[in-house]
């Protein structure tokens, strides 16, 4: 999998995701950031991001922030990859990344500079009327955040119905 959190003029963060043995390593990242950079980049200079950290690997799908429809429909146009919009539930989302963290099923190589960087700047904002992070240094930690809650949370185990015909 990849997840990515869309930025323009905030930073664009992908990583790319795989699995061995019911643990998700994020393996590798692209990190772009246009302010530090100078220039921003289009929807499709970011397509060519994400192949390129994808490489010839087997991608099941692209999730992406829920509110980057443009990018959404370009991964789309392509068709090289399914782009799936992510959950964004951000509370439920937290307690769900630190649950994994927590529980050993989601790790991060040391090459992840970037998300290393974020989860210790990471912050809570004391001046909210209720609990939210800060929106800044946050880029990282909303991709993992959209592939825990679209990906990982559907893998675990819940409570399932079946509906049968009366006779």
């Amino acid at each position: 999998y990849l997840s990515c959190d869309y930025g323009t003029v905030n930073p664009f963060s992908c990583g790319l995701w795989g699995e061995k043995d019911g643990v998700w390593y994020r393996l590798r990242e692209y990190y772009y950031d246009s302010r530090r950079e100078g220039a921003q980049k289009t929807d499709e200079e970011y397509y060519a991001e994400i192949q390129a950290l994808a490489g010839d690997l087997p991608v099941r799908a692209v999730i992406v922030d829920p509110s980057a429809a443009s990018f959404l429909a370009c991964i789309r146009r392509h068709g090289r990859y399914p782009a799936i919009p992510a959950q964004n539930e951000v509370l439920d989302g937290i307690r769900q990344v630190s649950d994994a963290l927590r529980e050993g099923r989601l790790r991060v190589a040391p090459c992840c500079r970037d998300t290393i960087r974020e989860f210790g700047l990471y912050r809570w904002d004391a001046r909210a009327a209720k609990d939210l992070p800060r929106k800044e240094h946050d880029h990282a930690m909303d991709d993992i955040r959209y592939f825990v809650t679209t990906v990982l949370a559907g893998q675990e185990e819940g409570f399932y119905a079946l509906a049968a015909a009366r006779r």
